[in-house]
């Protein structure tokens, strides 16, 4: 088995000891992605070269001033920006771009002392959930290779449930870690809209958009979101709130806890097994003493309808820039600027994003504005209410992360309509800005399902305390797919 079983703790313990060294941890990185993803399809660039040097390098750095993931391998969504490593978005128009510049969360993974391994795939510009929408090429998910790993953050998900890499960044637009976490069997955090800066995240809809922590368990994932937490002078959106130990949060402890469960999100639509993993998972922090109770979220029901307005609507403004003529893709054999325009654009989108250019352009226009779009900011008021009305009372709200396992590649993709659908149960927390995680609960026909926490504006530490005491009390984080027996 490979190294990538062990925890954090666990891989700077062999540091440590000597048993293990960066430089060992970086190839066995390489070794993974070379023996797995051609399979997966994780992975859209590698960083080997400098990443290696890197890796020795840091092996003479004296252990007492190493942090907790000092030397630990990574893997970052290819919508974040990377200093000379080619960061694609996963689309044709931006082939052979490389950016002068770090996004701010990779400045911060540098000052922890973590190795970078590579870009993953996702769907393109982030607009997809199973990521069949890649313009490069499909990822799959690890724990059956016909199944999709769930988007748009399917790379970063797959990579780590492939055991390629312990810890990957994706981002968050509408569910886009947290679906492919629980498609994935891993552990995925949206954290609250500002408590990461979003400063070299390519932008998909500004309002919504969040880096978060994709890992094997919840420990890892807190020492994670703690390192690239925090204020950001470059991100105006980015929150002046204290970064607390999410670690510290870690007490096993849930008595007293008050949970809520939104009807909303066991009833129609919502398959069987994953209702079931729910109350199952209830019944494990009732022993442990906590309480819950039924409550509603009558305003869910306009989500989905809301979030691809909202979303198309930033996204047809903020793909405005991608035009031929400053990066990326520009088209030949045309004549004049219009016509520039036009033909880069239309080779260099995929279907997908065509389509929600489209559909935000209308939502925007001077007939349909009203109608639309400022109906749609309405009704993300109503729903960012309802979470505000039953924190009043409550500590977390619980939920299946999606309403069935993943599906089959190729069984959703000319509809649509129910591919949007399978966001509906992660979409409101990106419209409320509020904080959730999914974590492993359950199984349905050998694969996975999640559970998502959600909990108040920047109490990210709560949600991590109620995961981690379901964690201890479960097996689930331990079990890992067939494709992990690498010989």
């Amino acid at each position: 088995m490979t190294l990538f079983t062990k925890s954090a703790q666990e891989l700077q313990e062999l540091l440590k000891t000597k048993e293990i060294s960066i430089a060992d941890l970086t190839e066995e990185a390489y070794k993974r992605v070379a023996a797995l993803d051609g399979e997966v399809g994780a992975f859209l660039a590698l960083n080997e070269e400098k990443a290696t040097a890197q890796a020795k390098e840091m092996d003479a750095v004296p252990f007492e001033e190493r942090g907790p993931l000092f030397g630990l391998p990574i893997g970052v969504k290819d919508n974040i920006v990377t200093e000379g490593l080619e960061t694609t978005c996963a689309s044709k128009i931006l082939e052979g771009f490389n950016p002068i510049y770090d996004a701010t969360v990779v400045n911060k993974l540098r000052e922890a002392g973590m190795v970078t391994i590579g870009k993953l795939n996702m769907d393109e510009f982030a607009m997809g959930s199973s990521n069949e929408n890649s313009g490069i090429k499909p990822v799959r998910n690890p724990w059956g290779l016909d199944r999709v790993p769930g988007g748009s953050s399917g790379g970063s998900a797959a990579a780590v449930a492939a055991g390629e890499v312990p810890f990957s960044l994706g981002s968050d637009t509408g569910g886009s870690i947290r679906q492919p976490a629980s498609f994935c069997g891993v552990v995925g955090m949206k954290p609250t809209y500002g408590r990461v800066s979003r400063y070299g995240l390519v932008a998909f809809a500004s309002s919504l958009d969040q880096i978060g922590p994709i890992t094997r368990n919840v420990r890892d994932n807190a020492l994670l979101l703690e390192a690239i937490s925090g204020v950001d002078a470059n991100d105006s959106t980015s929150a002046n709130v204290e970064v607390p130990s999410f670690v510290e949060a870690l007490t096993g402890d849930v008595k007293g806890l008050r949970i809520a469960v939104p009807k909303e999100y066991l009833g129609e639509g919502v398959g069987e097994a994953a209702r079931q993993s729910v109350l199952d998972a209830l019944k494990v922090l009732e022993a442990q003493g906590a309480t819950w109770e039924e409550v509603s979220l009558p305003h869910s029901k306009y989500a989905l309808a809301a979030y691809y307005i909202l979303s198309s609507s930033e996204a047809s403004s903020n793909l405005s820039r991608f035009d031929g003529i400053r990066f990326g893709f520009r088209a030949e054999n045309v004549t004049n600027l219009e016509e520039l325009y036009k033909e880069t654009r239309a080779q260099g989108f995929g279907d997908e994003v065509k389509r929600r250019i489209m559909l935000g352009t209308y939502s925007l226009s001077a007939g349909t504005y009203d109608a639309y779009y400022k109906k749609a900011q309405q009704a993300r008021t109503l729903i960012k209410e309802d979470f505000d009305k039953v924190f009043e009372e409550f500590d977390v709200i619980l939920g299946p992360t999606t309403p069935t396992p993943a599906f089959k590649i190729g069984e959703n993709v000319e509809d649509p309509m129910t591919m949007y659908a399978n966001d509906i149960l992660t979409i409101p927390i990106n419209l409320a800005g509020v904080p959730a995680i999914s974590i492993p609960c359950g199984f349905e026909d050998g694969l996975p399902l999640g559970l998502q926490i959600i909990g108040k504006y920047f109490d990210e530490a709560t949600i991590y305390r109620v995961a981690d005491a379901f964690e201890k009390a479960t097996e689930f984080h331990k079990e890992t797919p067939q494709i992990w027996e690498v010989k």
